[in-house]
Order: structure tokens, then sequence, then C-alpha cells
């Protein structure tokens, strides 16, 4: 999966505008092993970066020496609704 995936994210990067925003969605598994791929990391330690829940997200950002891993995970979970018969 990361071999088909991490290239599509780098190429698409290559076109963004300058400050621009890519957004992938996709399963956890396929988010997990992109990342892995796109940081360097051995496909033996992609594992330790946990599964993506439901709903939550990552975030990378590319520098001088390659991408890095800002946040992972992340997300919150909504606050109930009160209602009139609350």
């Amino acid at each position: 999966m990361a071999d088909r995936a991490a290239p599509v994210v780098e190429r698409s990067v290559e076109k963004l505008p300058a400050g621009g925003t890519l957004v992938v969605v996709s399963h956890g598994g396929t988010i997990r092993t992109t990342i892995g791929r796109l940081l360097g990391l051995a496909p033996g330690t992609w594992e330790a970066l946990g599964g993506l829940s439901n709903c939550c997200w990552s975030v990378l950002g590319e520098g001088v020496r390659g991408w890095r891993l800002m946040e992972h995970n992340a997300g919150s979970l909504p606050e109930p609704v009160l209602g009139d018969d609350d």
C-alpha cells in the first residue's frame, strides 16, 4: 500500500500552491503505512505508529530535512447536544 500511496501524496504536494494544504482521506492502515514510508521509517516499525481511530487525523509537515509527524490520531469526541427535553 505504501509503495502506491506515498508517491501519490508526494506528487500531489508538488502541485500545491505555496502554503497550500493537502487532505488525504483513506483507511487507517493505508494512512499508517504511508506515513511510515514518508517519514523514512523501516517497514517493521510502522506498527509503532498505532492505529488511526475513526474520524481522527494525522498532520505531517515538510521541512528542509524531509517529512515530520506533527500530530497523530488527533481528534475529539463531539460535545453532547442538549435539547429542551434534557
